[in-house]
């Protein structure tokens, strides 16, 4: 009889990756407002306060991949990483 190689059990974080697609989400919409001259923070900060995805340009598909998270998600992202890089 052989033994079966036994590989170490994975295991994850899903708050990190949660957040890790957070950031992947903002990188991309930053990208693609900047693509079309638009500044990112001031588009951003306008979405996030009204919740109106129209301040979201649709190129590279950002509006939907912004919405794809909800936008409290996000706010709190962006408040516990302003305070862990000032901290």
């Amino acid at each position: 009889m052989t033994r079966k190689e036994i590989s170490p059990t994975m295991s994850y974080n899903a708050e990190e990756i949660r957040r890790q697609n957070i950031r992947q989400i903002m990188q991309l919409v930053q990208t693609a407002l900047e693509e079309r001259g638009y500044n990112a923070i001031n588009q951003l900060a306008g979405y996030l306060i009204s919740n109106d995805p129209a301040y979201i340009s649709s190129h590279n598909n950002a509006r939907s991949i912004i919405q794809s998270v909800e936008r409290h998600e996000i706010i709190e992202e962006l408040v516990r990483f302003y305070l862990e890089e000032n901290h």
